[in-house]
């Protein structure tokens, strides 16, 4: 599975994406974007039916989490978008992956690609041990809970990118690693704890990396695009 950028489009409205993904018309790359749930609860399916339409994949993080029935029937429904990665919460167990796979899983066997989150690239140890109870140790949990997904079935995991080189020595290089909180090394961290440069993504094992304010809140969006390409995938 070839590498590649996902660009956060963590937008509150139909025209301030619009604009952003104006700037990429010309005859380059036309990146891969994330759709969250700012945007899609602004906006609507709609609005992933239009972006899909100018030609960009689309990975719709919605990090589903519920009851497993009520999950594979939303699956079933996001399936009909035409996206080509979605996602859930590893923390539902594997009864809610296995029916969330069922779900999204289209009468002629095609289906998006079907990723977990294991934790939050916000959350920290003590948070999860004060906030949580969960007092294993993070990096622990994380592994635990790729394994689950892929005992269910899933294609892979969203994890911080520290933790994805792990993730493939646990569960296989053929398993998916999705890896948010990168940064440029001369940028802003924001309000991520556990970051990673995309050279330094790359040389770990990360299979996608989830890029947002670097690039979308950027002086040149294309520049800082090509810029984390030309580090990552070439």
């Amino acid at each position: 599975m070839g590498k590649d950028v996902i660009v956060a489009c963590d937008f509150s409205s139909k025209a301030d994406v619009m604009n952003f993904l104006d700037k990429f018309n010309g005859e380059g790359r036309k990146p891969f974007v994330k759709i969250g749930m700012e945007l899609f609860y602004a906006e609507g399916p709609q609005i992933v039916k239009e972006i899909k339409e100018r030609g960009h994949k689309i990975f719709l993080d919605l990090k589903l989490h519920d009851i497993p029935n009520t999950v594979k029937k939303s699956m079933a429904v996001l399936s009909g978008l035409d996206v080509d990665m979605t996602n859930l919460h590893a923390s539902g167990t594997i009864a809610m992956m296995e029916a969330a796979l069922e779900g999204l899983t289209r009468p002629d066997g095609s289906r998006p690609i079907l990723i977990a989150v294991t934790q939050l690239t916000s959350t920290s140890q003590e948070r999860m041990t004060n906030d949580l109870l969960i007092n294993e140790p993070i990096d622990k949990v994380v592994m635990h809970y790729a394994h689950n997904a892929k005992l269910a079935g899933l294609d892979g995991v969203v994890c911080s990118p520290l933790e994805a080189g792990k993730v493939h020595e646990t569960c296989g290089n053929d398993f998916v690693t999705v890896t948010p909180g990168v940064r440029f090394a001369d940028g802003d961290i924001g309000d991520q704890v556990r970051v990673m440069t995309p050279a330094e993504a790359k040389k770990i094992g990360s299979d996608y990396i989830v890029v947002g304010r670097p690039i979308t809140a950027a002086a040149d969006p294309v520049a800082a695009y090509n810029r984390c390409v030309a580090e990552f995938v070439d």
